[in-house]
């Protein structure tokens, strides 16, 4: 066994990261690089000569794409090395790991991964110094040292801290404590366990310290929101009528629920008009539990003509600390968690949108504010870290949005807003006895995310980036995709009575909290590595793991499930009946604390509360209308175009999608509401969830109170808008502010936004049943705005939805709007009766789309309306610039009883003012084009419309009554649910085998299943996916040398010789060509002139819709279509371009190429998503047995994709079926 380093390079021709970095260093720095070269370092331990050999090439690197070498001449002051921190998960390393492994099963090598950058000149310390402040963010990486090739973790666990002395610590020496273990509790909380601990007669151990910190914090236990507040004054100038009457509504409804004895706390006042419609309103579908995993509430839907109950459970996560001071990281964790939190609940998530806040990111680097990272930076940082982990667990997103706000320079807003569901009856709800046990399944365990909760809430300060490193958790997107599989099964979910994800504090309060007693055995945790302690055992918020709470008689069932899912599990506690939580480490009890302590959450806090206007100016006056302002309006923040930003984001994987986020032929009309159907298995229902948001951060800096009632005004405007309506609506509302201290008007702040949102469910009739709140929105002396964002979901008949793209020239358009005063306070119930005419208008096709202003005035929302079917309008309206929030315009086709506006046309005429499109398209678009550009290749054209015809359609050689197609699960793949059920519709039986790597054994044997499963099937369907994270790497390495196995290998043949079928989509097309089945029809060494897929033209993950033409009829997969035929396919891809010097060869075999609206085959970055050569979307096979394809045809429904422009199913799978039909059908 040996110890290996070698470093990869890009090839000239796919290195343009190293073009970029050059030129992003010299713009920076201005450190005149001619040239930089970028190269890839990975360590490899423990490993054997032959398997190094084989990994080289298959694994490391890929012959068309890379260079490999040994050895790097380095120089002083011409070369940067940096890598991942030891104790940070790193996929890329994990990954080429667990591909070595296929090549040796018996491999016991580790990896690890890191960067190095030479310079074409000497630079010295303080510029090597400037790149490093560039490169490395001190949370995740280090800068590393090439001059040694060892690694190893410290495997000796750290010994906890005698706490002896500590009942008689006086204040400062519990002050020095909590400094030196960096607590957030405060010093009344020390006092109160240092009470607790003298009448226990013991002192307390650093664990139980840790675990009280944890199960403490504002994030845990909402201290904040809990406080009581014992005196409350209202001092508006404003608003003092309209907050005093909220404020006794408020009153009265506790009176009215016997709650006078309570607190007043903001958290009563979150949660009041809840507990209002259950208790008092009788509202019998919210679902009461004493598991709260989410905002939960049933509906009735049909489903293949039955009636069907679900369960809709919506929750919003924020990870605003962490997405601070390690972008991709915090925002990867933060839809992970949020996904979490309803799949404890047993719900499948299928459903999500992104609200990010953000200072600006056009400033300039060099006015970045000391010890914070540049805006741009965190903001595609966390783009990245939220829509990588979205994308690869398989989450559609429908809909993204940032808010620029320079508070946000404060702390950064991540906030991320998901929907699941689980049929009734597919799962149970019991309080947990004595004897059941606790099962962790999932991810191990590691040092990551150790204090996390504490640390997200403090305010952040100058040593954050220095001091924070193990509080920001790593995301494992493919991990958590194997508990989304296992917990989608009803014969899993029926057995567990409880659940708890690993959210913030860990073991201690994930575990901790599903019973009153309970004993938890540390050593049983599952590790990443030796050597944690207790106390990292027990605060470790490493991700992607859960808590199953069973009966004891059920372990066997349950486990033999994980198993055949690729989980790891561990028994790590027990329920008992002592009514304490007890940890042991081996046999050393570390924690023995009574129930009734942990549930006092520390000292309850006092604060009093004073209510005052912010002191902006009024954002509802009249402003003039010019060109020149209309113009400059659509280049702003907060109304320019931001697709370039959301199509980073897969928003049509799980086919529920029944809007895109954009629509209209053109793709540019913003879609303002994420629906997505139900996540029925392999059906589509009548019913839809709509998830919508509501807040504008400028009005909080006039009113907190009124800016509240207008992100909950705005968020039903939107549900109204694309065709839904309040009748079973639900909130669920997010608060972001500065951290309060002892300030009463900062307390004021946040009470008065609460009371604009019980006043706007009172109005509106509908309730909140949950939310989070986030109490650290402080850095030094900046506060961000006063946040209150409010999200509604409901469901709605799939039929009623539409879209809110311009429709046809002729068409009426209309202002309908919100009924306020001149101060801006909104009569509610009046506008509520505008927008259920909106609903009836719709339901009866009057109207036919309709657009809720934002942050933009009326003229903002009809260019976007335009946009999408490069249509115009003609309208006149006095004030059309003015701010006017949660008012619609709407397009009807006959006379409606609203203020008129004009009409839909083919030119632009604002107030008689005459617009060019260029012109309204070039303001639009360009503020942000350069942060997230919207297109590659604009300057490129058509390219040959290829045309290869069968001479006779080809069968199988016998009629098949049962297609069998089988379908692997690798770790990272999303698409088989979706494959599964196009192959369903075409009428074949389709088998999933669950590729699995966590056990012993577990490779070889399920080699022997995947090579039984072909030789009993027809089709081999390899989905789409990121096979192990698309790592290292390079798309579907992982994939290949699983093919690359002899067995399997033979199996493939033997499959082909047989004259049976094999189909690759996205990641699947990827393996077929870089295991050389496409275009040699084996599997087979490639060649550094062949064909391969590489990174999009943008260097980024695209998703949307783009047109193809079907170019190739020589095969079964294709032989039903004519050449030339159109087809409208969903794509979402980071490695989707075809490259290779010698693709001329086999121009006859591309099946599809990209196509303009005219169907003819383009490089042009509009409809070509990825820049491939001669536009090819597709291949085949010499013989047309096999058929590769970036574009997703599995995910299709009649119902659904109503943004689509061709609705006509690109049915492969049909034509697959029909192969071994004869024809017949």
């Amino acid at each position: 066994m040996t110890n290996k380093r070698i470093f990869v390079k890009k090839r000239n021709g796919y290195n343009k990261e190293e073009l970029q970095l050059r030129d992003n260093l010299n713009l920076e720095f201005n450190l005149g690089l001619n040239s930089v070269e970028l190269y890839v370092i990975y360590d490899v331990f423990n490993i054997d000569e032959e398997t190094y050999e084989l990994a080289k090439t298959s694994v490391f690197s890929e012959i068309v794409v890379d260079e490999v070498f040994e050895d790097i001449e380095l120089n002083d002051g011409k070369y940067f090395a940096y890598e991942v921190l030891p104790a940070q998960y790193d996929q890329r390393a994990d990954s080429a790991k667990e591909s070595i492994r296929l090549l040796n099963s018996k491999s016991k090598a580790t990896v690890r991964s890191g960067k190095l950058v030479l310079f074409n000149k000497q630079l010295t310390n303080e510029q090597l110094n400037l790149v490093e402040s560039y490169l490395v963010n001190p949370i995740e990486a280090r800068k590393k040292d090439l001059s040694i090739l060892d690694f190893t973790l410290d495997s000796k666990p750290k010994p906890l801290k005698d706490l002896a002395g500590f009942l008689e610590f006086d204040k400062d020496a519990l002050l020095g404590l909590k400094k030196e273990f960096s607590l957030a509790m405060n010093i009344e909380d020390l006092v109160f366990i240092q009470d607790y601990f003298k009448k226990e007669g013991r002192v307390p151990t650093e664990t139980e310290i840790y675990v009280l910190d944890c199960y403490w914090s504002d994030h845990c236990r909402h201290t904040t929101f809990e406080t009581v507040l014992d005196e409350v004054k209202i001092e508006s100038e404003l608003f003092q009528k309209e907050m005093q009457d909220a404020f006794d509504y408020y009153l009265n409804v506790r009176s009215e629920l016997d709650r006078n004895d309570k607190p007043i706390t903001l958290m009563d006042m979150a949660s009041i008009i809840g507990k209002y419609h259950v208790k008092v309103l009788k509202d019998e579908n919210i679902e009461v539990s004493e598991e709260i995993n989410a905002c939960s509430f049933f509906t009735t839907i049909e489903n293949n003509g039955e009636k069907e109950r679900w369960l809709i459970q919506f929750k919003n996560e924020t990870h605003n600390h962490p997405s601070e001071i390690e972008p991709f990281g915090g925002a990867s964790t933060c839809i992970g968690g949020a996904i979490r939190d309803p799949l404890s609940g047993r719900s499948y998530v299928y459903q999500a949108m992104r609200i990010s806040g953000s200072g600006n990111v056009l400033q300039k680097r060099e006015d970045t504010l000391k010890h914070k990272l540049p805006q741009v930076d965190i903001a595609k940082g966390t783009a990245h870290g939220n829509s990588s982990y979205g994308n690869q667990i398989g989450l559609a997103t429908t809909f993204v949005r940032e808010l620029y706000d320079d508070s946000y320079v404060a702390k950064h807003m991540e906030v991320g807003a998901v929907v699941g569901a689980v049929k009734d009856g597919d799962y149970k709800r019991e309080t947990l006895v004595d004897g059941d046990i606790v099962v962790m399944i999932g991810g191990r365990t590691g040092r990551d995310g150790i204090q996390g909760a504490s640390g997200s809430s403090v305010e952040h300060t100058n040593d954050s980036l220095n001091t924070m490193s193990s509080q920001v958790q790593k995301g494992n997107a493919p991990e958590e995709r194997k508990l989304q599989r296992l917990f989608r099964k009803p014969e899993v979910t029926r057995l567990i009575k409880k659940c708890n994800d690993f959210g913030a504090g860990g073991v201690c309060v994930a575990i901790g909290e599903l019973s009153d007693g309970i004993e938890i055995h540390l050593e049983k945790v599952l590790t990443k590595y030796q050597g944690l302690n207790a106390t990292e055992l027990a605060t470790s918020e490493s991700q992607e793991r859960m808590a199953v709470a069973i009966d004891k008689k059920d372990y066997e069932a349950f486990i033999r499930e994980c198993e055949k899912e690729n989980i790891e599990y561990a028994h790590v506690a027990t329920v008992t009946n002592r009514r304490r939580l007890e940890m042991y480490y081996n046999d050393e009890k570390v924690v023995d604390m009574r129930a009734d302590f942990l549930e006092t959450s520390g000292v309850r806090q006092k604060s009093s509360v004073t209510m005052k206007d912010n002191n902006a100016a009024n954002p509802f006056l009249n402003k003039e209308v010019t060109r020149e302002n209309i113009l400059s309006e659509l280049g702003e923040l907060n109304v320019t175009c931001q697709k370039g930003l959301a199509q980073k984001f897969d928003s049509s994987i799980g086919v529920t999608t029944v809007l895109m986020p954009f629509a209209g032929k053109h793709k540019l009309t913003p879609v303002q509401a994420s629906v997505q159907a139900l996540p029925t298995l392999h059906t589509t229902s009548d019913t839809a969830t709509i998830l919508t948001y509501g807040f504008i951060p400028k009005i909080s800096y006039y009113s907190p109170f009124l800016s509240s009632i207008y992100a909950v005004l705005e968020s039903v405007a939107k549900v109204y808008a694309v065709g839904g309506n309040r009748d079973s609506l639900y909130f669920s509302f997010q608060e972001y502010f500065e951290k309060l201290g002892a300030d009463s008007t900062k307390w004021g702040k946040v009470t008065q936004s609460l009371l604009g949102s019980i006043y706007a469910q009172k109005e509106i009739g509908r309730p909140s049943i949950g939310g989070k709140d986030s109490m650290s929105g402080t850095f030094n002396d900046l506060n961000v705005v006063e946040t209150l964002i409010s999200f509604a979901c409901t469901p709605v008949k799939i039929a009623d939805v539409i879209t809110p793209e311009l429709k046809q020239v002729g068409n009426r358009l209309y202002y309908v709007p919100v009924e306020k005063d001149e101060k801006g306070y909104p009569d509610i119930k009046k506008t509520l009766e505008n927008y259920e005419l909106v609903h009836k208008y719709i339901k009866e096709g009057k109207i036919v789309s309709a657009y809720v202003q934002e942050e933009g005035s009326i003229a903002a929302s009809l260019v976007k309306m335009s946009l999408g079917n490069d249509l115009g309008f003609e309208v006149e309206k006095e004030n059309i610039l003015n701010f006017d929030p949660a008012s619609l315009v709407v397009e009807a086709t006959t006379e409606l009883p609203f203020e008129e506006l004009g009409k839909v046309s083919e030119r632009i005429i604002i107030n008689n003012e005459v617009f060019m499109h260029k012109d309204i398209y070039e303001a639009y678009t360009k503020t942000l084009n350069k942060v997230y550009p919207l297109y590659q290749n604009e300057d490129k054209g058509n390219v040959e419309n290829l045309h290869t015809e069968y001479k006779e359609k080809k069968y199988y050689p016998e009629f098949v009554e049962d297609v069998k197609v089988v379908i692997p699960v690798f770790p990272g793949t999303n698409c088989e649910y979706d494959s599964e059920k196009a192959f369903l519709e075409a009428g074949a039986t389709p088998i999933t085998v669950v590729i699995r790597n966590t056990r012993e054994n577990d490779i070889e044997q399920s080699i022997e299943e995947f090579t039984k499963a072909i030789e009993e099937s027809h089709i081999i369907m390899f989905p789409g996916g990121f096979s192990s994270g698309d790592e290292p790497d390079g798309s579907a390495k992982y994939i290949v040398n699983f093919l690359k196995n002899e067995k399997v290998k033979d199996a493939i043949h033997k499959h082909l010789a047989q004259k049976k079928l094999i189909l690759g989509v996205c990641n699947g097309f990827q393996a077929l060509l870089k295991s050389g089945l496409l275009p040699y029809g084996e599997v087979r060494e490639l060649a550094e002139d062949d064909l391969t897929l590489y990174r999009n033209d943008s260097y980024e993950h695209i998703s949307t819709t783009a047109f193809t033409r079907v170019a190739n009829t020589n095969s079964p997969w294709l032989q039903d279509f004519n050449i030339g035929d159109q087809h409208e396919v969903v794509f979402s891809h980071g490695e989707g371009k075809v490259v290779g010097l010698n693709i001329n060869k086999f121009k006859h075999l591309v099946a599809f190429q990209y196509s303009d609206f005219d169907g003819n085959a383009t490089l042009n970055g509009r409809f070509n998503p990825n820049g491939s050569v001669l536009a090819t979307e597709g291949l085949v096979s010499e013989d047309g047995l096999i058929l590769g394809k970036m574009g997703h045809s599995e995910r299709y429904g009649a119902t659904l994709y109503k943004t689509n422009t061709i609705k006509v199913k690109q049915d492969i799978f049909k034509n697959g079926v029909n192969y071994f039909k004869g024809g017949k059908k």
